[in-house]
């Protein structure tokens, strides 16, 4: 059993870390990591500069990249040989809802998903690192889980998953939920810079819109890990037709 681990918080983070320790006596584990925070960088590879792979003194690997360039040359030719599972994380804060569609820790996970291996993308509901213990005890009794139960190593899947921040013996069992929804994101925050221009800084996150229940919002918030299976078709199979017929009439009026 091969398992691969990156992040989008930075090698030096505490959640990739305590990961590493949870399941380096359950397999062997390789990790492959930004050099700083990527967070928000989604899918993004590097394709107009290039990239280096250093060693740190603790054996990890980083890369002056994206989270998906970490794991994309790890898979295509600097491991030298393809493992078994794909594990991101553990990420400093939420990924939930819409969160996912920015997520390096999902991008990270999704780049292995990509090339045929399963994948999970691992979260902590809040920043800060606590209980960091916990969240690392139950990544590692759910990739446990999924050995024993041999769904590791066959047809790819790729999970997310959120661990609230409480002990280990006040985290509830594990949902799997669909996505939430939150609001637009907060306004734009400007300020001038020393000479004069004017600069930008993305908003905050917007709040929940759709917390219901069902949602990888309401199962953390009742204190239960949720697993959300993802796909990456992003095709609107539901209104295929619609656009068939919308796409031919518009053909038919420009003909005439």
């Amino acid at each position: 059993m091969k398992i691969l681990i990156s992040n989008d918080d930075g090698y030096q983070a505490p959640g990739i870390v305590a990961l590493y320790e949870a399941l380096q006596d359950v397999a062997e584990v390789e990790v492959v990591a930004p050099e700083h925070n990527n967070s928000a960088k989604s899918n993004a590879l590097t394709l107009h500069s290039p990239l280096y792979v250093h060693r740190a003194t603790n054996g990890f690997r980083y890369v002056n990249g994206t989270p998906a360039d970490c794991v994309h040359i790890a898979l295509t030719g600097l491991l030298g040989y393809r493992p078994d599972l794909v594990v991101s994380g553990i990420n400093n804060g939420a990924n939930m809802g819409d969160d996912t569609i920015y997520s390096g820790t999902v991008g990270a996970a999704m780049e292995g998903y990509l090339f045929g291996i399963p994948a999970i993308a691992l979260s902590q509901t809040e920043k800060g690192w606590k209980h960091l213990d916990a969240a690392a005890a139950r990544a590692r009794e759910l990739v446990q889980q999924m050995l024993v139960q041999n769904m590791v190593g066959r047809q790819p899947w790729l999970l997310n998953v959120n661990i609230p921040c409480l002990p280990l013996h006040e985290l509830k069992p594990a949902k799997v939920c669909r996505l939430g929804r939150r609001h637009a994101a907060e306004p734009v925050i400007t300020q001038t810079s020393p000479r004069g221009e004017t600069m930008y800084w993305i908003g905050a996150a917007g709040p929940v819109l759709d917390e219901s229940e069902g949602t990888d919002f309401h199962a953390t918030a009742q204190g239960h890990v949720s697993i959300t299976p993802l796909k990456v078709d992003l095709a609107d199979h539901d209104k295929l037709g619609y656009w068939a017929q919308s796409i031919a009439q518009l053909s038919v009026k420009a003909a005439a």
